[in-house]
């Protein structure tokens, strides 16, 4: 096998894509700033227990872990970022307030998440911790929102869920954990007739309920009216259901569309509340997740509210129109102290001039450039090529 091929899913960014990238986590990251949220930069590399997340069987299969040779002990590649904030948050930190923390770094999945994504991601994100009311919620859905639209994605669609439908009515019924997962992946996968399988012991009003939630999917102020009639009225019920009223009817006017699934269990092991997803017509995936949980820090000694968003920016960038990058100004080779003195006050104007090493003309649309310098009269001026 050649030397120079990289695994499966894991790939190269080349000059056009690195470059648009970076200026998309510049603009990210100002606009973060701008909000009040301080940048984190954790390590790439932990101890495995401090990554995964407890009960979360989906983010151990797709961590890598190796073996330290310095402890003996298992590390883990990081494959999302939002834990290892919460660990700043709880002992590096340890503010009593609210926190806003925001990020961008690698993290690496043992599989892609999707038949055109990488499993290198660069992930940004924002989390917001010490608030539990539905002011904070508002406030990251629609940082998220902003941010996607700063960065050039448009015709946005946001899916909103939540994680309390479903567990409150688990804890009412008293169903075992195992029943409880296996209830939980006939969900997630809108599997039917496992759902029917599964219910049929169950009494006829929970049963009905747990039927109910895959087609508690569509329209916000259509799902939320069925699901008042179809679901018991237990308080816990009637509070989330609120909640996204609340908040859908703040979040429509910002998006193309906006939505209710009540059966999007994702990331439920760990999301306690709220959940969201956005979506773009140019991808079958999401493009950007978030949501509400408030019991992670407990991993870490201290349970802190807290919600938050994160992006795949090499996601993003392939959903935005080619951009034709500003071409350079090509320089002679030259020792000649006045043609350093001109490049250096086209530089710091923000031109970006190239000194041409070779001279060979045949090669110089390699250089990326759409003028020159030309000595004329004494001086050294810039022409179009």
């Amino acid at each position: 096998m050649q030397n120079w091929l990289l695994p499966e899913y894991v790939e190269d960014m080349l000059p056009d894509e690195a470059w648009r990238v970076e200026q998309m986590r510049a603009q990210f990251l100002d606009l973060l700033r701008k909000s009040g949220y301080q940048l984190v930069s954790p390590p790439l590399l932990e101890y495995a227990e401090s990554l995964l997340i407890d009960g979360s069987e989906d983010m151990d299969l797709r961590t890598f872990k190796l073996v330290d040779q310095l402890s003996g002990r298992t590390l883990a590649l990081r494959a999302d970022i939002t834990p290892q904030a919460a660990r700043i948050d709880a002992h590096l930190l340890n503010r009593q307030g609210v926190t806003r923390l925001c990020y961008a770094g690698s993290v690496l999945h043992t599989q892609p998440a999707g038949l055109t994504r990488t499993r290198e991601m660069l992930q940004i994100g924002a989390e917001l911790y010490g608030h539990s009311g539905l002011e904070s919620d508002l406030e990251i859905q629609q940082l998220m929102l902003q941010a996607l639209d700063l960065l050039g994605v448009r015709d946005v669609h946001l899916d909103l869920g939540h994680v309390g439908v479903f567990r409150a009515l688990v804890n009412h019924a008293g169903l075992g954990k195992d029943i409880e997962n296996e209830l939980f992946a006939a969900l997630q996968s809108k599997d039917s007739a496992a759902l029917q399988s599964l219910t049929r012991p169950l009494d006829t009003k929970l049963r009905s309920a747990l039927l109910a939630l895959p087609s508690l999917y569509g329209d916000c102020a259509d799902v939320l009216a069925r699901a008042r009639k179809q679901l018991p009225g237990h308080a816990e019920i009637t509070a989330a259901l609120d909640a996204l009223q609340t908040v859908s009817g703040k979040l429509q006017p910002l998006v193309s569309g906006a939505g209710i699934d009540l059966a999007d269990l994702r990331g439920y092991h760990y999301h306690s509340g709220m959940v969201f997803a956005a979506y773009h017509a140019g991808s079958h995936d999401a493009i950007a997740l978030g949501g509400r949980y408030d019991e992670l820090g407990k991993s870490f000694g201290r349970a802190r509210a807290a919600t938050g968003f994160s992006m795949d920016l090499r996601q993003l960038y392939r959903l935005l129109p080619a951009q034709q990058g500003r071409l350079g100004i090509c320089a002679p080779h030259l020792n000649d102290a006045a043609l350093r003195d001109r490049i250096e006050q086209l530089r710091a104007s923000g031109e970006t001039v190239v000194v041409d090493l070779l001279g060979d003309v045949a090669l110089r649309n390699e250089l990326q450039c759409d003028r020159e310098l030309v000595l004329r009269r004494g001086a050294w001026v810039v022409v179009e090529l």
